[in-house]
């Protein structure tokens, strides 16, 4: 299910990002406005990237107790202990 939610978000996202980057189009080549088209498409590709990198996922609380702990698995919560030396 959380596979539809991204998918749904995607398109919000896209929604936003695609008319900004068409218009970015216009102004760099049909206007020559560079500063502007270029603003534009930058904006545009930001926007996607930063909800492709940045999102949260589902569960934040997990994803800050894999953070904290540093363990790569979601199932582990408890880091390794270092009574495993010989």
């Amino acid at each position: 299910m959380a596979g539809f939610f991204h998918s749904i978000k995607l398109v919000g996202v896209l929604v936003l990002a695609i008319p900004a980057a068409l218009a970015g189009l216009e102004f760099l080549v049909v206007r020559g406005d560079v500063i502007v088209g270029g603003t534009l498409l930058t904006l545009s590709f930001a926007l996607v990237a930063i909800h492709r990198f940045l999102s949260f996922p589902t569960d934040p609380k997990s994803a800050l107790v894999r953070y904290v702990t540093g363990s790569s698995d979601p199932d582990s919560t408890a880091p390794e202990s270092d009574d495993d030396r010989d």
